[in-house]
């Protein structure tokens, strides 16, 4: 089975010749896929300490999650001289960003992968990375512990066959983990290549021994995987359905092959596999240097995928249905609030079409701006995108305009942004919970809610492993006192509460009164203020946070409107 793995994660796809124009993207704005969550912005190493990256260049990408180092990791990958980007150093940044982490603990070892000693050092090195999680009373978003790195290419090999199997592995070193902290979630198992029968397998193992992952992680890195994802996704919900399992997250923790990941093209093909499949999180792989959000930055400075993946940052409300034709792919936004469809697309040449439907709630005449990036790679510094073309068009009776595309280039990315032709608000005034960071908390669909959508389950407040909050990332035109309204559910039949703070700051307590609607029917609202500065701030309401006592009784969060 090894050499079989070895032999598909190395295999070189030929890269197919492009069609040359002729097709159609369609964007059905009435179908939604899901809330936005930026699925797809997330890295494997992405960020180190200080401005490795600048929290100014994070902020637009609204990242969703990174994979780091351990405590006290000794790693030395791609090069480098000396270990970076340990969990607990970056989580500031990370948790500033409204991002959660995975911590990856075989990268303690200085070799990848790996340079195993024995039973004896492992478990030890694990005790002393998980107590210091634990030790560390301020930090939050820790997402999981990932217990090992694509054991089906390297688990045999790393222990020279003398530690047992994989499966015994887990199961050991599960333990292990819960033996010092019972709170933290664990993922796995990070395959580095999806099989069914070596997954199943894992599955099957952990069910048994009571050793399920909190999430399911595995690899997509051969040359044109994301055509794969859907595939595989839907081939682990048979595994656990067979198995009497219920369906639990999927992480695709790296994604993108050496030769395409720096390609904005290729990177909006996985935005829309990812989100298509239904995946909760998935990280830009670790090919070259750590803290560049994985070439996103070069010496600081934004590459032409940066501007693909800003793009697909500047999405809100809900990822609506694209339909693509050939190489021509993408992935669509509606937010009803701001009145904008955003497309991020791409993938084929000549000249094509985009075709977005459902635009009656925008008017009878529609602006649209049309946007490039280069198609250099990941040395080569792109200051801003291009604006190709800003044009108006009439919203035909079907409710939808065909907008012509002309001389695309395959490796570029292309953005097209749809808002009325006059009326549109100039910022971003409502937030909603469910595209926000929920941690320890859970999104929910309901038709009463302003979106679609909306944040419950908001309940933690033990300690800052299971701590209940969501953190509203919100950008601002100028430092200024904002009425900031919050739409909530509170069905207990008493004031309930949650504490507020914005960048860091002190808490105060906002008070719920009761609604009479039930669970699922945000109709309370309740305003406050908040100073802000101009740009980006976090803003967290939390049941339970470090620094802050605890809420009391029970509410869930729809949106927050500033004003």
């Amino acid at each position: 089975m090894l050499a079989v793995l070895l032999a598909l994660f190395t295999a070189c796809v030929a890269t197919p010749a492009r069609a040359v124009g002729g097709n159609t993207l369609t964007v059905n704005v009435g179908a939604v896929v899901r809330p936005v969550t930026h699925v797809g912005a997330g890295g494997l190493y992405g960020v180190d300490t200080g401005a490795k990256p600048p929290l100014d260049r994070i902020y637009p990408l609204h990242m969703n999650t990174f994979t780091q180092p351990p405590p006290g990791t000794q790693q030395l990958g791609n090069g480098a001289t000396e270990p970076c980007c340990d969990a607990l150093e970056v989580a500031g940044k990370v948790t500033s960003a409204g991002a959660q982490q995975y911590v990856r603990l075989p990268d303690i070892f200085s070799k990848c992968c790996y340079n195993w000693v024995s039973w004896a050092d492992w478990e030890s090195k694990v005790a002393t990375m998980v107590r210091a999680r634990v030790n560390a009373g301020s930090t939050t978003n820790i997402a999981g512990y990932e217990i090992w790195n694509e054991p089906d290419l390297n688990w045999t090999n790393s222990t020279g066959g003398n530690a047992g199997t994989f499966l015994d592995m887990w199961t050991r070193t599960y333990g292990d983990i819960r033996a010092v902290d019972a709170a933290t979630p664990i993922v796995g198992p990070g395959a580095a290549v999806y099989n069914h029968t070596w997954m199943y397998d894992f599955m099957l193992n952990a069910k048994n021994t009571g050793t399920l992952p909190a999430v399911a992680v595995w690899h997509e890195l051969q040359d044109f995987s994301y055509q794969n994802i859907q595939a595989h996704v839907e081939d682990f919900r048979s595994i656990e359905t067979s198995l009497g399992l219920s369906h639990r997250p999927v992480s695709i923790n790296e994604y993108g092959s050496t030769g395409q990941v720096d390609q904005p093209s290729i990177a909006v093909h996985y935005m829309a596999a990812l989100e298509r499949a239904g995946v909760h999180d998935a990280e830009r792989a670790y090919w070259y240097e750590a803290g560049t959000l994985n070439g996103l930055l070069h010496d600081g400075k934004p590459t032409a995928s940066y501007w693909a993946y800003k793009w697909y940052g500047d999405q809100s409300g809900n990822i609506v249905e694209t339909v693509p034709q050939s190489w021509l792919d993408g992935v669509a936004s509606y937010d009803r609030s701001r009145k904008q469809v955003n497309v991020v697309f791409g993938g084929d040449s000549g000249t094509n079409t985009v075709k977005v439907t459902g635009l009656g709630a925008l008017g009878s005449q529609v602006k649209v701006v049309l946007s490039r990036t280069e198609n250099t790679g990941r040395t080569t510094d792109q200051d801003a995108p291009v604006t190709v073309s800003t044009t108006t068009y009439t919203v035909g009776s079907d409710g939808s305009i065909s907008v012509p595309v002309s001389d695309m280039d395959a490796v570029k990315a292309y953005q097209l942004l749809v808002t009325p032709a006059s009326g549109a608000p100039t910022w971003q005034q409502t937030y909603e919970a469910e595209n926000a960071n929920a941690v320890n908390a859970n999104r929910f669909s309901s038709s009463a809610a302003s979106n679609g959508g909306y944040v419950g389950q908001i309940d933690g407040k033990t300690d800052m492993r299971d701590d209940s909050f969501v953190d509203f990332l919100v950008d601002v035109p100028s430092a200024r006192t904002y009425t900031m309204t919050v739409k909530y559910a509170n069905a207990t039949g008493a004031t309930a509460t949650q504490g507020l703070a914005y960048n860091g700051g002190t808490w105060s307590t906002v008070a719920y009164p009761p609604t009479s609607s039930g669970w699922g029917h945000p109709t309370g609202q309740v305003s406050v203020s908040v100073s802000l500065h101009a740009g980006y701030n976090m803003i967290r309401l939390a049941k339970g946070s470090p620094g802050y006592g605890g809420g009391t009784g029970y509410a869930e969060l729809d949106d927050i409107t500033l004003s």
